[in-house]
Formats: structure tokens, sequence, C-alpha cells
């Protein structure tokens, strides 16, 4: 059914249309026509790729299809060898990337298997139990404090029913629900409130609905729609590695057609000449570098796992990196989700209700009394800690008084309720009446508005006192300095009578009431959050607070968690209504706060920040995040609150459900890139070092220094662990102080372009000159010198590429343990290939005396004095 219709139309016409007597329910054989019609009442999920596919697309890469085109022409020449340690580095990547892939799915899997909910039903007269998925539209459902609501439905009965709408709506506090048709004709879905939807929660009273749309034709349904048509962006890194790819492949192509029409026309044999070009062309490419990246941003994830969060999608948590925005729903990620009472007002006294275990004033007991008596929320006791259950406002007043160390059961038992007239939304207002030490004793609370004007007297020190007009408006000035502090206010009165009627009304019961005082609470802020919001400022990033609830309330805690800084404004969704995307585009900036707001508008407004060159990042829980999320660069969802659909829609999952929590993804992200940053530096200076070297003896027409097997084994050598050691490098302690670099920025960016070619022309010139020194004894001494040079001044290398502007002695030269061992475990296998007789005549090295290892070391530290020296250069400039 169309739901603009259903809550427009009779409770008899819709049942009609669906063929159903809400007291029989639907029989066996109807149930069974609506199953096959309608299909499981669940959200349908997209067809996940096949093991093979996904295998396939880790191929989908211009640096691994340029490296299978290289493997392909050296396997084809002869050169086996070559042809295997290429296709084993690519395929070890694809496996990385394949098994990462999985886990995080498996993870998600994990934390989405939870037990199938049962409802309450009635079929064939009878009321049974069912699971979920199971319901079919016109099955009638009862329903009651605790449940959530299984699919979208039309209210035929109710009794001070409060439904909990905030993952669907945002709205944070609880919406009375009515069986009566709402006028007008645009009526919001918070509005609706002769409707239920899927996903909602009961928290007060009771009911019984016809079911009306379920699986995707319900309003979660409709926003998991609304998904499908929201491309994903791609990651700033995975920007940055295609191109940086797609230079090394012209690059290669270019060396390799320089040096083969170089050395022809010198005369040399043309297949000499295209080996020695197909080795440079592989030595141009930083082959490891693909794998590196995986293994670098797999270490990434499994440590952001230990701090609470599942990463979905491999380059997700290095893109946090460069986040420059941060929109986050208010409630439950921001705040605690759970109503709280933090003022507490009695006669021309307002204190602070945090500390109500320390004050022993008589009244103040007296409405902590009235709180937890005239109250249908309740205590549980799981696991050891005692939670409350219950309408959120109704539970506040229950923890109030446990504060006191008042126990809702035990003062039940002392002062029994003998009868009740329910909260009505009319009304305002709820009593109860309890057989006291005193008496038989109305308890009432309500709108303090409406409750004072059923007062006559006023409690002051536990003496009844004549209510005159001027306590009221002192009274009256409290309730709204609360309410501007986006409280909410609550009154509390009582009376005593004589005995309790049969029939207590409105009437002969709130009448000439005692006034109490009054309490205020809200949904207060996490306060590990306000630390989060500091680093965010501290780290260049503006952190914005998109919600669903009212303005006021929003500013409140906007501005207690240092969201709503100065020269900044809140804006509601009627105002977002009367801007163009352009408008919105342009005054984007004026705004921390947005109140009030659909996930239209939560979508327009991330869309706009990203028009603004900014990556944004969106946190969120509820059903109305998950397009944003999907929108955003990175899209964040709580792992405990979150729904299915919005972990579907998101890159990062936070299993703590805590806003700090994406401070710690921000900063992990920064290290990541700066460390994919340090292992390119290494790798190309590295690689160009090699170039270097070939070409100018080629220019110079003397013997080559190396042959294509140094080439490879150098390059699995080096290129190996110790890149891989540099991408696990500890953060420097400035990472956080700096403002989120600009995604369109060049990876070369930060002289680093510079850098490496210095680095890399002074390894090549290094080369040259140990390959010259023992090229007086022997071709293959010069070669066996210019081998141990390049790989040991590579090693020197990749100690000083730690950091561009930080010489060793302040970064600690030992502080990467990881690297020290890597080098020497690289500098082992160098040496076996050296000293074991089988391996020395396969490499075509020989032994070297003890000059010659002097010569080697020196030439060794070369690169890495230069480098230091390099850095104080340019810094003091």
């Amino acid at each position: 059914m169309k739901d603009i219709e259903i809550f427009k139309r009779d409770i008899n016409q819709v049942l009609e249309e669906l063929k159903v007597d809400p007291d029989i329910g639907l029989r066996d054989e109807e149930i069974s026509k609506r199953r096959e019609k309608y299909g499981e009442n669940a959200l349908t999920k997209k067809k996940g790729q096949s093991l093979l596919m996904k295998f396939i697309n880790q191929f989908k890469n211009f640096m691994v299809i340029i490296l299978l085109i290289a493997a392909v022409v050296s396997g084809s020449l002869g050169e086996i060898k070559d042809s295997i340690i290429i296709a084993i580095v690519v395929i070890l990547n694809a496996i990385l990337g394949l098994i990462q892939e999985n886990k995080a799915e498996k993870s998600l899997e994990a934390l989405k298997n939870m037990t199938t909910p049962l409802t309450k039903v009635m079929r064939n007269s009878k009321l049974i139990q069912i699971k979920s998925p199971e319901l079919v539209p016109g099955d009638i459902v009862i329903i009651e404090s605790g449940d959530y609501i299984p699919a979208d439905g039309r209210i035929l009965e109710e009794s001070s029913l409060k439904i909990e709408e905030s993952a669907l709506t945002g709205e944070s506090l609880p919406v009375d629900k009515n069986t009566e048709v709402p006028e007008g004709d645009k009526v919001p879905l918070g509005d609706r409130k002769n409707m239920v939807y899927s996903t909602s929660m009961v928290t007060h009273g009771r009911g019984k609905i016809v079911v009306t749309n379920t699986g995707m034709d319900t309003e979660i349904g409709k926003i998991a729609k609304m998904l499908e048509a929201e491309e994903k962006v791609k990651t700033p890194l995975q920007i940055k590695l295609e191109e940086l790819g797609k230079y090394l492949g012209i690059l290669a192509l270019s060396v390799c057609v320089v040096i083969f029409l170089l050395g022809y026309f010198q005369g040399r044999p043309p297949l000499d000449m295209f080996m020695l070009a197909v080795s440079l062309a592989v030595a141009a490419i930083p082959e490891g570098l693909p794998a590196i990246v995986t293994i670098v941003l797999s270490l990434g994830v499994q440590r952001m796992i230990k701090k609470n969060a599942i990463v979905r999608r491999l380059p997700a948590v290095e893109t946090l990196g460069t986040a420059s925005i941060i929109c986050s729903d208010k409630t439950g990620t921001l705040t605690q989700n759970k109503m709280t009472v933090t003022k507490l007002y009695v006669y021309d006294e307002l204190v602070d209700a945090v500390n109500i275990k320390d004050i022993s004033d008589a009244t103040s007991n007296k409405v902590v009394e009235i709180g937890l008596l005239c109250n249908d929320a309740s205590i549980s006791q799981e696991g050891g800690e005692k939670k409350a259950i219950g309408d959120p406002t109704e539970t506040a007043l229950v923890v109030l008084a446990l504060q006191k160390g008042l126990l809702k059961k035990e003062q039940e038992e002392l002062k029994p309720r003998v009868n009740e007239i329910p909260f009505d939304s009319d009304r305002k207002l709820m009593s109860t009446i309890h057989e006291t030490d005193e008496g038989l004793q109305v308890f009432t609370k309500g709108a303090p508005d409406i409750l004072l004007e059923r007062c006559n007297r006023i409690l002051i020190n536990l003496e009844v006192k004549p209510l005159t007009d001027e306590i009221k408006e002192k009274i009256k000035a409290s309730n709204i300095g609360m309410a501007n502090e986006a409280l909410r206010v609550l009154a509390f009165a009582f009376r005593e009578i004589q005995e309790a009627p049969e029939n207590p009304t409105s009437d002969n019961i709130e009448k000439d009431l005692v006034f109490v005082g009054l309490v205020g609470m809200i949904d207060p802020p996490r306060e590990e959050v306000k630390e989060a919001v500091k680093k965010c400022r501290m780290a260049g990033i503006r952190p914005i607070m998109i919600t669903g609830d009212y303005k006021l309330t929003a500013l409140t805690i906007g501005k207690e968690l240092g969201i709503l800084e100065e020269g900044s404004s809140a804006i509601e969704g009627k105002e977002l209504d009367d801007l163009s995307d352009d408008e919105l585009i342009k005054n984007i900036h004026k705004y921390s706060i947005y109140a009030r707001v659909s996930p239209e508008h939560k979508v327009r407004i991330v869309k706009a920040w990203q028009a603004n060159g900014r990556i944004v990042a969106m946190t969120g829980d509820g059903v109305n995040d998950a397009p944003s999320l999907k929108t955003a660069n990175i899209g964040c969802a709580m792992g405990i609150t979150g729904t299915d659909v919005s972990k579907e829609a998101a890159d990062i999952i936070l299993t703590d459900d805590n806003f700090a929590t994406i401070v710690a993804a921000v900063e992990e992200g920064r290290n990541i890139y700066a460390n994919i940053k340090k292992s390119i530096h290494y790798l190309l200076s590295c690689n160009i070092g090699e170039i270097v070297a070939l070409f100018i003896a080629l220019v110079l027409n003397i013997p080559s220094p190396l042959i294509p097997i140094h080439i490879l084994w150098i390059n699995l050598v080096t290129d190996s662990l110790p890149a891989l050691s540099l991408g696990i490098d500890p953060p420097e302690a400035d990472i956080m102080s700096k403002k989120p670099r600009d995604p369109k920025e060049s990876i070369f960016s930060e002289k680093l372009g510079f850098f490496i070619g210095i680095r890399g022309v002074i390894i090549g010139l290094v080369t040259l000159m140990a390959f010259y020194t023992g090229w007086n004894h022997s071709v293959e001494v010069g070669r066996t010198m210019a081998f141990l040079s390049l790989a040991f001044a590579q090693f020197g290398n990749s100690i000083s590429v730690r950091s561009l502007d930080k010489s060793l002695l302040k970064i600690g030269i030992f502080s990467n343990r990881h690297l020290i061992g890597a080098i020497f475990i690289s500098s082992v296998l160098m040496l076996t290939v050296l000293f074991v007789p089988f391996l020395r005549n396969v490499f075509d090295l020989a032994l070297l005396n003890s000059n010659q290892w002097m010569m080697v070391i020196l030439y060794s530290l070369i690169p890495l004095t230069a480098g230091e020296i390099l850095k104080q250069l340019v810094k003091s400039k």
C-alpha cells in the first residue's frame, strides 16, 4: 500500500483493502499467497561478487598491467627467472588484497549476526509468535514497551503508546502515537502519528497495528533504494597511485625505447640491447609498491580493529587522513542517547541534579519520590549492572532516584500503587494513587504550564503553603530558563485524598494539587567527544553536527562540545529548502549545526562541502544517515546502535559507537599516507639510481655495471622488507598538528620529487664509482663492487628517507626496529649470493679483498650522509 494513502484513510478502509479482520488475523491460505506475492519481510541485499571476480579485480590496475606485460616479454626472451619473480610479486599483491577484503566482510557479518527478533501476531484467531521476516501485509501485530517495530503499519488501537523513531527521523524524544487521521495534505514522516515504522522501538504503552508494508516497501526500504543511486567516489590514495602507476608505466616504456635506440646506433647487438632495455624497464617500476601499499593498508586496518573500528574498504582508513570535514549525527553519536536529569527546581532554588545524592532538602526528596513512583519504567539487572528500561524520560527519573539510593521495586512495596490515570498526549499529565504512611496520596507529573494551573498550593520544606501569583511567576520563569537551555522540563505535584475512586478521572483527581518542583533533563554529550573535538580543531578538521532534533537542543549540545565556534551559526531544514544548491555551496562554510533535517538534506550538505573541495567524513547510526554515509568520501557507521542499512553504506564501522574513535582513525590515516610516501621516496630514488648508473654507462660506451639478474635480485631484496618496514614507521610527533593535505596535491608534493631525483642521482653515481674502482681489476670485480655498493647504499637511504625535514638524531636511528631488522635480513641475503659458491657463479660475482670492501663501505655511506646534509640545506632556505 502507498503510505501517503494509508495515514489519510479511515481505519476501516485500510482493513477492508487489506482484507483482514483485526480480531481473527490472516488465515493460513491467505498467508501463503501474500508471502509468495510480497516475499520476505527483509531488505534485499545486493548480490556479492564471486571469489574469482574479486581476485580478477585485483589486477585492474595500470601498474600491475605494465608489470604483467614485462613478465610476458621477459619470459618470451628466455629470461624465465625475471618473469617468475614479477609474476610472484603481482600474484602476492592480488592474494593480499583478496584476503583483506574477505576479512573485512567477515568482520561485518559477525557484527550483523544477531538473533532474529520475534513478533506477536494474530493469526487464525490465535495470538502467536513468529520471526519478523515471516510477516506479510495484513498481519495484525501486538506491540508493547520494549518491542521493535517489525514492519510499517497503521495503528488500530493504542494505550499511552510512545514510539522512539530516532533511527528513522533523527528525533531524539519518543513520539506520542494515536489512531487519528492527521490534518493537512503534506504531513512529514515524523508527524504521522497514526503510523508506526520498521526499526522503531516502543518505549511506552501498548498497541495493535495492521502491517501495511514489508521489506523494501517500508520507509527504510525506500531509503535503501536511494543508496543504489549514489555512486561511490574514489579515495585520494586510489587516485594518486593510479596516477603514479601511469607515470611509471610511461617512464618504463620511454626508457626501453631510448636505451634500445641508443644502443642500436652504437652498433650493439639488437637482442642484447632489448634485454638491457627490459631490465631497465623493470628497474624503473617499483614492482613491490602495489604489494607494499596493500600490506601497509592491511596493517593499518588491523591496528584500527584494536582501536574499535572495522574497515570495510581497504583504502578508507587512509582517506580519513585527508578529511577536513567530519559531519556527525547528534543522537547517540555526540550524545549518550540517554535522557539525564541535570537540573532540579524547588521553591526559589535551582540546583544541579548531577550531585543529587548530596542534596538533603526535604522538598527535593519529594520530587524524586514522585518521579520514581509516578512512573512505568523499571530497573533490570544485567550481569551485575543495573539498567533502566522504558520511556527515556521516565528512565531518567528512575536513575535519578537510584542515585539517591532509592530502588523502584522497594519503594513500590512500601508505597504500592492502587490506581492510576495513564499519560494522555492531550492532557499531558500522568497520575498514580499510592498507599503511604500519611494515607492515600495522588502523585502527578506532566507539562509544567498545564500542571501549574491545577495547583493551588506549594510544598516548601515539607510545609504546604498557598500558591500565590508571585510564586507562580517565579516557577514559570524557572521553567522558561531551563527550556531555553534545551532542557525538557517536567513538573511534579501531589495531593492527599480520603479514598481512591474506582474510576479516577482528571476532574476528580488532578485538581487542588500541591506543587512540589520541576526537573530539567537532556540527552547529554559524551565526555570523550569534547576532547575529540579539540583534537579535530588542532588537526585543522571542522566538526559539523547534523541532526533531526530541534535547533535549540542542537545549539546547546554544539556549544558545550565546542562544535559551534565563533563566527558560525545553525540552520534548520526548512531554511535549507529555501536555498538552491548553488546558494548552499556558496554559504556552506557559515554553518556548523544543521537541525530538523531530512535524509535528502544530509546528502545536500555533504555534496556542498565536497563541491568546495573538502574531503568529508560522515558519522551516523540511523537508517536516515545511510544515503549521506554513502555519498561522503568516508562513511563511518556505529556498530552497536547502527542499523544494518547504515553499516552496509559505510566504509568504516565504529564498534564502540564513539565519535572519539574517528580522531584515532584520522591519525592512523595520516600516518599511513605519510608512510606510503616514505616507501615511494625510497623505492623511486633507489630505482632511479639503477637507471642513472646503467644509462650513463651506456652513454660512455663502457661495460654495464650491472647485469639483469643483479637488478632483479637487488629489487627483490631491497624493494621488499625495507620498503615494507617504512610503511609501518611510527608517526611523527607533529602529525596531528598539521592541516589536512589538499586531496588535489601531487603525491610528490613537499619537494618529494626533488629529493627523489637528487637521491637517485647520488645513488647512481656511487654505483658507477664503485664499478669504475673495481673495473681496473676485472669486470667481475667491478660489477661485484657496484652490486654491493648499490644495495648497501639503498639500505642507508631507507634510514634517511624516514623524514623530509628532521635529522636522524631527532627521529632516532633505532626508533623503527622493524626497519633495522629488515636491513639486517636483506644484508644477509645480499652476502649469501656472494659467499655461497654456487650462487656466486650464477650471479657472476667475485670475492673482494679488504681494500675493495673498505671502498664498498665508503661508497655505501655517501647517499646516507648526503641525504642528511641535503635536509638541513633545504630546511635552512
